[in-house]
């Protein structure tokens, strides 16, 4: 299988610097080479909760969806995360397949591209920082021109300094 260009959402407001940094060495051990976008913290979406502090990584694979969400999922047992919390919750951990290479897929269980790309500031302005012209494969628009068009919020968004070696 060829090498496909991975990228993920990583965001907690438990023990958020404790748990991004679990998640990106885990990514590290098990991927190598992982790009690190900036950190950036925003208040919780949906619910009353402490901040979220959000960011993106992408890398390099020939692992399948299907075992990178196997992967993921250990991730967030790591974490301590239970997956029966409601969607808009407190997490320990949040790992979301943003993208994968260009493929477009919906088979119920998983979705790719995901929509939070479009959605939600904290997820378009780290993958902004790290792939600009990055192709969406559904809208065939760069990320950068997705960032002018969402044209908002920016101020919403606090850039955070974490180590993350």
């Amino acid at each position: 299988m060829s090498m496909s260009e991975v990228y993920l959402g990583i965001g907690s407001n438990n023990r958020p610097k404790n748990n991004i940094q679990l998640a990106v060495k885990a990514l590290r051990e098990s991927f190598g080479v992982i790009e690190v976008s900036p950190v950036y913290q925003n208040k919780a979406v949906g619910f009353k909760g402490e901040d979220f502090l959000n960011l993106v990584v992408a890398f390099r694979t020939d692992v399948s969806i299907e075992k990178l969400m196997k992967m993921i999922e250990r991730i967030h047992t790591l974490s301590g995360r239970l997956r029966d919390s409601e969607k808009f919750s407190s997490r320990t951990l949040d790992i979301d397949l943003l993208l994968y290479g260009k493929t477009i897929l919906n088979n119920g269980d998983i979705k790719v591209p995901r929509e939070d790309i479009l959605n939600y500031i904290f997820v378009l302005k780290p993958l902004m920082d790290i792939a600009p012209t990055l192709i969406h494969p559904v809208t065939k628009q760069s990320i950068e021109t997705h960032w002018r068009l969402m044209n908002c919020c920016s101020d919403e968004l606090l850039l955070i300094d974490i180590e993350l070696y």
